[in-house]
């Protein structure tokens, strides 16, 4: 297992962030079963093992500023980003993964499955769908704009409720319009990490 091509020249631990050998070994089984099932489902842009690598840090990166958490919710997982790959580094996490599409369902099903992940969850539907209780975190990569976000996340907001959409260019933008919401918004590469630390009051 090469873990330091996985850490894609050491980003995540120049950072500050380590992963165990454990957690690095299922990334890398993670990545390799994306490529084999990407060639005959199309699950994710990331063709090439170096842009899913990147995928997973662009992932996991959060990880050096968000406080700890006990339960994840991923609305949109899609081919496991960012939640799966979450998952995968915080075995000790609750993780619910929200995907509608049957087909990357039952790709997040296959890699629970095969890396013995006791803590996820696969839910094969809309979000609106899902039984109403509150996570600790909530997740989101590329779905929507940040107002639907928010009101797709209500009913799993608790009193400590954080929410992280990993966001592109119009990060600001969709802060900006957002009314009462103390966003935090850090950046990375191309990235924009959307970052609401206290979502009741939001």
């Amino acid at each position: 297992m090469n873990g330091e091509k996985l850490m894609v020249n050491g980003e995540l631990r120049k950072s500050g962030l380590e992963i165990d050998n454990s957690a690095l070994k299922k990334l890398e089984r993670f990545k390799k079963t994306l490529s084999e099932w990407n060639r005959v489902h199309n699950l994710t842009g990331a063709k090439s093992e170096e842009q899913i690598d990147k995928q997973i840090v662009d992932s996991l990166w959060p990880l050096t500023f968000l406080p700890s958490f006990n339960s994840l919710l991923d609305i949109g997982t899609g081919a496991g980003f960012p939640g799966m790959v979450l998952a995968i580094a915080c075995e000790d996490t609750e993780t619910v993964l929200c995907e509608p599409l049957q087909k990357r369902a039952a790709f997040l099903r296959f890699v629970a499955r095969e890396l013995n992940l006791e803590n996820v969850t696969v839910e094969a539907k809309r979000v609106e769908e899902l039984s109403k209780r509150p996570f600790d975190l909530i997740t989101s990569r590329a779905v929507t704009q940040t107002s639907k976000l928010i009101e797709w996340c209500r009913p799993f907001i608790g009193a400590d409720t954080q929410l992280l959409f990993y966001k592109g260019e119009r990060a600001c933008e969709e802060a900006e319009a957002l009314k009462g919401c103390d966003i935090k918004i850090i950046e990375r590469n191309k990235r924009n990490y959307l970052w609401i630390k206290d979502a009741f009051k939001c």
